[in-house]
Parts: C-alpha cells; sequence; structure tokens
C-alpha cells in the first residue's frame, strides 16, 4: 500500500540546489531584508511504504530578499551524522543529547544572530550557516542541558527566547527554559506532568507558561522493540519501572536511540500513542515560579499541537488553540483522526474552570499571528486550510473581534504551506503588513514564494522557482541585523 507522505505535495525532493536570477511578478516591497525560511522532513533515501512523517530528515530552503529582489533560493540537508554519512562526508562536531542521531526537522529560526534547525522529543538542535549549510549540533554554548523544543516562542518585549522541552527519558517532567538575548540558557527549571506526553507546544502570556499535557504519550511498549537486541530486556525493565515516573539512565537512552538505522524511518518506531486514559489538561505555570507553582485545569480531551496565542483578559486567560479531536490512535503515520478546527479556550482563574468554544469550523492547521502581540491580545489570525488532511488548498484569515473569516483558496493542483506575517513597519498596526508562505504548483512541479496582502489576502509579489519545495512543517521570516 503506498504512503501519501511519500507521493504528490509530500514527496521527498534529493537534490540540494543554488539558484539566483529568480523571476518575480509583482513587486517585492523594498523594506523586507532578510531571509524566508522553511524546513520539513525529507528522507535522504527510500524509506519505504512504513514511513512515519514526522521522521523524515530534515531540509531546509531559504529565500534571501533585498532591495526588492529575490537574491538566491538554496535547499540544504541538515547534516546529522547519519545523513552527512549517507552524503558521503565528515561528521559536524558537536554533541548530540542521548546519543540521538535525528536530522531535525520542524522548524527553523534565528535567535542572536544564529541559526537553528530544530526538532522536538530529545535530539539536539543543530546550528546553520546564514546560507543554511550545517554547522553541528548545538547546545547553546554548553549552556543547554538535554534536548530542546521545535517551538519556542520569543518575547517581543524582552527578546528571550521561551521553550517547554519533552524528553521520554525525562519520565514525568518536561523543562521550562529562557534563552537570553546573547544565545545562552539563563533559566532552566524541571516541571512534574501527569506521564510521558508528546508536548509540541506552548502558550506564553505576560504571565504565565501554559503547558498543554494532553493524551498523546510515550508508549514504552513500541519503544522496547526499537532498541538494539542486546539491551531489549534491559530496556523492557527500565521503561516498565520509570516511563511516567523517574529519569531513565542517561546510558540506557544513548543505547536505545542507536537502534537499527533501517527502522529510523519506520512508523512502529514512532513511539507516541494516544491513550484514552491519561487525563487531559492544561497548567499554568507562573513565569518565575517552580513545578510547585504550576495550577493543573481539565479539558475535554483532544490534541494540540499548535497554539495561535494566549492572553490575560482579568481574572481570565484566553487560549486560542487548532484543537484536533485525537491523534496516533488508529493511524500512526501522520496525524488524520478528524479535523482540527479553532477554539478558544477561556480559563477562569477564579472558578477553575476552562470554557471551551469552537470558532470555526474550517479544517485548517498552523495558525500564525502578528507576533509582536505575542503574549498580548490579538485581533486576527492566520491558518493554512484543508479540504482534505493532506492538501493546503487555501488561506484563511480570522478576525477574532468581529468574527468571521475570509479565505483565499489557491486553486486546483496548489498546495500550501504555512503563511507567516511581516509588519510594513515596525509600529504599523495589527495587519498593517504582509503575509509570506510556499505554494506548491503540483502539475507543473515547481513552487511560488507568494507575498500577499494581509488585509485582502491579495497578491503584492510572487518568486517563482523552477523546482518543488515539499510540503513540510514550519517556517519564518529572518529579518537581516
Amino acid at each position: 500500500m503506498a504512503n501519501q507522505y511519500l507521493e504528490g505535495g509530500f514527496g521527498p525532493v534529493r537534490e540540494e540546489v543554488t539558484l539566483t536570477d529568480l523571476e518575480v511578478t509583482g513587486h517585492l516591497p523594498q523594506h523586507l531584508d532578510g531571509r524566508y525560511l522553511r524546513i520539513g522532513p525529507n528522507p535522504v533515501f527510500d524509506p519505504g511504504d512504513d514511513y512515519q512523517w514526522f521522521l523524515g530528515d530534515g531540509m531546509v530552503h531559504g529565500l534571501r530578499l533585498r532591495d526588492g529582489e529575490a537574491q538566491w533560493y538554496r535547499n540544504r540537508y541538515v547534516r546529522s551524522p547519519a545523513v552527512a554519512k549517507a552524503l558521503g562526508e565528515q561528521r559536524r562536531p558537536g554533541h548530540l543529547h542521548a546519543g540521538m542521531d535525528f536530522a531535525p526537522n520542524t522548524n527553523v529560526i534565528g535567535h542572536a544572530g544564529r541559526t537553528f534547525a530544530l526538532v522536538e522529543s530529545g535530539p539536539s538542535p543543530h546550528e546553520l550557516t546564514s546560507e543554511l549549510d550545517t554547522i553541528g549540533p548545538c547546545n547553546f554554548d554548553g549552556t543547554l542541558k538535554g534536548g530542546y523544543t521545535a517551538h519556542p516562542i520569543t518575547d517581543p518585549d524582552t527578546g528571550e527566547l521561551h521553550a517547554v522541552s519533552y524528553f521520554w527519558g525525562w519520565g514525568n517532567r518536561v523543562q521550562y527554559s529562557v534563552i537570553d538575548t546573547a544565545g545562552r540558557v539563563r533559566r532552566s527549571i524541571d516541571v512534574e506532568v501527569h506521564g510521558s506526553p508528546m508536548m509540541h507546544s506552548f502558550s506564553l502570556t505576560e504571565n504565565y507558561v501554559v503547558l498543554y499535557d494532553l493524551p498523546a504519550v510515550f508508549d514504552k511498549r513500541v519503544a522496547a522493540k526499537t532498541a538494539p537486541l542486546l539491551v531489549r530486556p534491559m530496556a523492557r525493565l527500565s521503561l516498565n519501572a520509570v516511563i511516567g515516573r523517574n529519569p531513565i539512565p542517561e546510558w540506557l537512552a544513548t543505547a536505545m536511540a542507536r537502534g537499527p538505522a533501517k527502522r529510523r524511518f519506520r512508523t512502529g518506531s514512532f513511539p507516541y500513542r494516544w491513550d484514552d486514559k491519561y487525563p487531559a489538561r492544561i497548567g499554568l505555570l507562573p513565569r518565575e515560579g517552580t513545578s510547585n507553582d504550576v495550577r493543573w485545569l481539565d479539558v475535554e480531551p483532544c490534541y494540540v499541537f499548535h497554539p495561535m496565542n494566549a492572553y490575560e483578559d482579568g481574572d481570565t486567560i484566553v487560549l486560542d488553540v487548532v484543537r484536533h479531536p485525537r491523534v496516533f490512535d488508529t493511524v500512526a503515520i501522520g496525524p488524520e483522526e478528524g479535523p482540527p478546527t479553532v477554539e478558544r479556550w477561556t480559563v477562569d482563574l477564579i472558578a477553575g474552570k476552562v470554557r471551551e468554544e469552537r470558532l470555526d469550523d474550517h479544517p485548517q492547521e498552523f495558525p500564525r499571528i502578528d507576533e509582536r502581540l505575542t503574549g498580548r491580545r490579538h485581533r486576527y489570525g492566520y491558518s493554512i486550510g484543508f479540504s482534505e488532511w493532506s492538501d493546503g488548498d487555501s488561506l484563511i484569515r480570522h478576525d477574532m473581534v468581529a468574527g468571521g473569516t475570509k479565505v483565499r483558496p489557491f486553486g486546483p493542483g496548489h498546495s500550501a504551506a504555512e503563511f507567516v506575517f511581516i509588519p510594513n513597519a515596525p509600529d504599523s498596526a495589527e495587519d498593517d503588513g504582509v503575509l509570506m508562505g510556499f505554494v506548491q504548483d503540483l502539475p507543473n512541479e515547481r513552487t511560488d514564494l507568494l507575498v500577499l496582502d494581509s488585509q485582502t489576502l491579495d497578491d503584492i509579489a510572487a518568486v517563482h522557482l523552477p523546482v518543488r519545495v515539499p510540503a513540510g512543517f514550519h517556517g519564518n521570516w529572518v529579518p537581516t541585523p
């Protein structure tokens, strides 16, 4: 049986290219001076039909814009040791957390004048050059203890990078950290959760870190099967004793992470599954608090990969999220179990309850806002709409105050990735800016970087690439310092 994550817009591209003299229609705004970066899974060799989408090797795509021109496009594999070996290259120097040899595939960001490729669940981030070549695994100048998250959040007031990271070897703990503007961890605490959840992202308000402790959890039965044969009995015993309770010994975590290379892409190697018995809840951690200060509140069972934003409003906290009914229950190759929709969760701090309200029925994912308003009250949000889970066929603009949506379809044979918002000026009003993202032209094996008016969703400019940028995960605009 064919695997949909290896076909069509998801199909891997294996050639690395550098393109200049790019064709542009319309007029690129002069204020766009920086790089648009995007990353996604792109297995370096054929993974077979039992491929799990989240496990593909990361490939970064980048477009350099300046002075109204598109100066270059590059795509580059993230050179983890395994990818470097597969490409016949030398290993890049750097420490791998728990021996986890994985090419980050989920997010690519700029911080402290550096570029980082990120993934969650334990592997190390990798630092890249400005032209997307791999420097090597990164632990933020030795200040990061363990793995990192795919979804850090920048505080728009301080410029610091906040993160909630998880790793199956930490037992029932996740790690909250803050990286300062120099690129070093200045604060890190362990937070106790119910078990060992897949905590893909979190929310940040002016005073709180909001944790999503939901029923997609580490499955020790699956994990034990991926360990090398010689350590499998010890892995099974240790996992039974500690998962959801205490950290696993690092030597064993390292041994388990070095399972057979032929298994690393397979659905059976993805150790997170839905658990109906696991309580669904959110946690409110004061920014300067400890694990003992977290306040937990129940929500209806579901899964949240991506919150849109969160903010405080008197005695309430408002969380706008994309809610999945469930994930990785009957389908393990990707998140395909019910349409994801936008909801507003209002946390009543006095009553200690969460009111859940659906705001839009469109199936959609990858929500973004004007990130100058991260953790503050926002009005507008943007997401990618799907007629089916595998097709990003439209861009949706949400008005959270007046209500309603505006939808920009991309037409048959076109598939869109996450769009990001860029203000027209540092002090321009919310929604006075452009939206930027890749749209695949599948019949012609081409891709356009579209620059749209954020209010009307009309075209301002398009950069035409003679290559396909496969469906992937997250992208960001990284302005030139």
